[in-house]
Formats: C-alpha cells, structure tokens, sequence
C-alpha cells in the first residue's frame, strides 16, 4: 500500500515536465532551410541582423566577421545562375546532343541498310524491276531442261537436233548463261549494274535464241525436203504436164493482170 500512494504524485510530476517543453523556433535555421529550398533569395530575412548602429554581436558573429558577403549572393541551387539549375541545364544541353546525335547514327543507319538492300544479292530476287520484268523474261535460262528445250518440236526434229549435236550446243550455252545470271543475282553489287548485267544478259539470250529458232527452222525444212525427194525417187508423187509454153503462158497471164 506504500508502494502505490506515491504513484500520483509520480504521474503529476511527469505531466508537468511534458507540459513544460515548448516548440523551439530558430528564425535563422528555418530562414536558410526556406531560402535554399523553395522561396526566393530575401536579403532581409537574414538572422541575426545587424540591428541599430549594426551593434548586435550575434550579427557579427554569424554574418559580419566571417560572412560578410554572404547576404549579397543568391546561393540557392535552383536559384536562375544556381549549381542545381546549371546543372539540369547542361543535362538538357547533353540530352540534345545525344538526340542529334542518336538522330545522325540512325540517319547512317538506314543509309546503310538502303545501300545494303541496293548492293546485296540476298534481296536482289525482291527488285521491282527484276520481279516485273527481266525473271519472266529469263525464266527459260533459269529453268531449263530438254522437255522445254525441244518443246513444240516434232519427234524427228527432236531426234534431228539431238543426233547432229545441236541440242548439246544450245544447253551448253543456256547453262553459261546460267552461270553468268545466277552470279549477278547473287553477286554484292550496285543495283544500276545489276539491272545492266540483267538487261546485257537478256540480249545475248534473244540473239541465242534467234539461233536456235534458225536451226530448229533448217532441221525441219531439211526433214521435209528429205521426205519429198524420198517420195518422189519412190514415185509417190505425180508430176503435172509440163512444157515451156505453160511458162509463157502464165508470164503472159501475170502482165495482163498488172496492165
């Protein structure tokens, strides 16, 4: 029972220590947080100041003796000249820079893969003008065999052909021309001479096969000769009556004609 009667007096004595604590305000302290934080530079809201006839020691020992200029600069870092502001301004200048050149970089970027496109072979085949135009017109180099080679041709032709070594002949020359082709779709060149590799290719082709449409024509025309002269040395054929006079005749016929 002792123990507990000087409980209250214990608790009453600790309320009025707490009581007894006031907020500390320290003008100085809360002036330089305000002013290097968030609000402009106020030389009037220095403390201590320097009071009347600037006799306030505190002054001087604060201020006056080592800061005497303190008040006169504006230190903020985010002051308009502040290491903060200069700071973030060269960021901007550097973020820039990096744009412009991030900008360059992709600028001689898609140079490169325009000219790569252009020049190299693995994407020659997707040229506009070699998809139009020259692989339906070269197709019978790069896709040549003897059905296609002898095709629309009778079998004795064929059989012809074959026998006096001209079909040897005409495939060798398609598969150079093969050769030659396939090394400039697949060759690393510019586009420009690509499409003149394609287009000189392409005239040596019709010239080759003007050729061959010659030789096909003097096989066929000899076969047919050929079955004639059989015919007739066979007695096949019968020959009309003829005299000189029927010559005269029909040159007569003809003048009269034009007159």
């Amino acid at each position: 029972m002792k123990f507990l009667i000087p409980l209250p007096f214990i608790w009453f004595s600790l309320m009025q220590q707490c009581f007894s604590q006031s907020l500390a305000q320290d003008k100085a302290v809360r002036y330089q947080q305000e002013r290097m934080v968030y609000l402009q530079w106020d030389k009037n809201k220095f403390e201590p100041k320097a009071g009347f006839l600037s006799l306030n020691p505190y002054y001087w020992l604060t201020w006056g003796l080592f800061h005497p200029s303190y008040h006169k600069n504006d230190l903020r870092p985010l002051s308009a000249t502040g290491p903060q502001t200069q700071r973030l301004a060269l960021v901007g200048v550097m973020n820039n820079t990096d744009n412009k050149y991030k900008l360059q970089s992709d600028t001689v970027r898609n140079t490169a893969l325009s000219e790569i496109a252009n020049q190299s072979g693995f994407v020659s085949v997707l040229d506009p003008l070699w998809q139009l135009y020259y692989s339906k017109e070269l197709n019978p180099v790069l896709d040549h065999s003897m059905s296609s080679i002898l095709a629309g041709l009778s079998p004795q032709v064929s059989a012809r052909l074959v026998n006096e070594g001209l079909y040897s002949w005409y495939k060798n020359e398609l598969d150079m021309l093969k050769e030659r082709l396939d090394a400039a779709l697949n060759t690393t060149m510019d586009r420009g001479s690509r499409i003149i590799a394609y287009h000189r290719l392409l005239m040596e082709y019709r010239t080759l096969a003007s050729v061959w449409a010659i030789r096909t024509s003097s096989a066929k025309a000899t076969i047919d000769m050929t079955a004639r002269q059989q015919r007739l040395k066979a007695g096949e054929v019968t020959v009309s009556n003829w005299t000189p006079q029927s010559d005269i005749q029909i040159a007569k016929d003809v003048l009269k004609n034009l007159q």
